[in-house]
């Protein structure tokens, strides 16, 4: 769905209601629950309102309007957000179903997060009469699926409603913009120190701190790099770099990006989601 590229030369939680089924499962909760040191902050934003923050023209307050990618990758970020909470996990193993993109998400919990859109996606997990695989409900979230009778399953305004929650949060701010034809509202950002605070600390997760092996870094980070580059944002994060760093980063996160979805899930069942998201653009 979108591709890391490279630039030229400058020449100018509640924990589940359900018992892990294994204590693998419970180290893996235990895992995924884990505070970020680096975010312990009086702000604390979903992976979904970091991914659109990183999307965000900072001044203009809106996203590119040639990105098509920022859509389906944040529905994917609502998933690992709800796995990493503990609501939902992919089904286990088993000999018909092995492959990520195969497996179905399961509920493990409907106990409300207090975000309006993971509550909103937890009611329709949850009413499914069968259950979807990540790819088909990244499609039914986005109301890219040919069933027209899922397409109550849709998300709608997404964009909007992070934006306002960001307003809330006090990172952006509203106005109103002319077009010629028609006025837009547009979310400039106010808290500038809380964007690049993020920003910071995804390229220093690739560069003065990479460990070059996923499953030793921090799970949000991880996440919010595949995020990141599902949503076609990945540039915006390592364009303020110097460019001997910038093609570091670049390349590190290619060969991070590279890695087969199958393998790193099956190193940490904790992680299962977040490479099961990964799988499911690459494959789009």
């Amino acid at each position: 769905m979108t591709t890391l590229t490279h630039r030229g030369r400058r020449v100018e939680s509640r924990n589940s209601d359900k018992k892990p089924d294994s204590e693998e499962d419970a180290a893996a909760d235990r895992d995924l629950n884990e505070d970020d040191p680096d975010d312990s902050k009086d702000i604390r934003l979903t992976l979904m309102e970091e991914v659109l923050l990183l999307g965000l023209k900072d001044k203009e307050g809106y996203t590119s309007f040639w990105n098509d990618c920022i859509s389906s990758g944040l529905r994917g970020g609502i998933l690992i957000e709800l796995a990493l909470r503990g609501r939902i996990r992919l089904e286990p193993l088993s000999l018909r179903k092995k492959r990520l993109l195969e497996r179905k998400v399961l509920l493990k919990s409907d106990a409300p997060t207090g975000d309006v859109l993971l509550d909103e996606t937890l009611r329709h997990i949850k009413a499914t009469e069968s259950a979807e695989t990540v790819q088909t409900w990244i499609e039914l979230l986005t109301g890219e699926t040919w069933n027209p009778f899922k397409l109550q399953y849709q998300l709608r305004n997404v964009r909007e409603r992070l934006a306002k929650a960001l307003v809330e949060k006090g990172i952006l701010t509203t106005e109103k913009q002319n077009f010629l034809l028609f006025d837009m509202t547009t979310h400039p950002v106010s808290n500038a120190s809380e964007k690049q605070r993020l920003v910071k600390k995804l390229q220093e997760s690739v560069l003065e701190r990479w460990v070059n092996d996923p499953q030793r870094m921090e799970r949000r980070t991880l996440a919010l790099l595949v995020l990141a580059h599902a949503s076609d944002v990945l540039e915006n994060v390592f364009a303020s770099l110097a460019d001997d760093k910038y093609d570091v980063a670049m390349n590190r996160t290619k060969d991070l990006l590279d890695m087969d979805p199958e393998v790193e899930a099956a190193k940490a069942r904790g992680t299962e989601m977040i490479w099961a998201v990964l799988a499911a653009f690459n494959k789009s």
